[in-house]
């Protein structure tokens, strides 16, 4: 897969929930028409890659590989992030990760749930990325 560079605008979405799932590496396994939308990659483009394909290069104190150590505990991850479309514009989503967990107590894999975020949640990330 080719490099997304990040342009300086904006994506505005609404309505649907976007939703994706992974398994326990942080590759994706399951994405909604929604989270194809607001990304911009279809899903064959999406299956497989590791969900690190949205992150924003600009996110500074927050990684993926961070979320995923938080939610590897059988904690609920929820916050906001900043993410990069396919086109390079940036879209912003307030997430939450969840643990699959099965019959046996055991992880098998992770769902996030993300909508647009609040113009708050937004202000907040920016300050504490500075």
């Amino acid at each position: 897969m080719s490099l997304v560079v990040a342009v300086d605008e904006e994506y505005i979405f609404e309505g649907k929930i976007a939703i994706s799932q992974t398994n326990l590496e942080g590759n994706i396994t399951f994405v909604n028409r929604k989270f194809c939308e607001i990304s911009g990659y279809n899903v064959d483009e999406l299956i497989g890659n590791s969900h690190g394909i949205v992150e924003h290069p600009g996110n500074k104190n927050l990684s993926f590989e961070k979320i995923y150590e938080s939610v590897k505990s059988n904690k609920v991850w929820s916050g906001t992030l900043k993410n990069l479309r396919k086109d390079g514009r940036y879209y912003w989503i307030d997430m939450e990760i969840i643990p699959i967990i099965d019959e046996e107590g055991q992880i098998t894999g992770y769902i996030s749930v993300s909508k647009p975020s609040h113009r708050k949640n937004i202000n907040d990330y920016e300050k504490s990325n500075q």
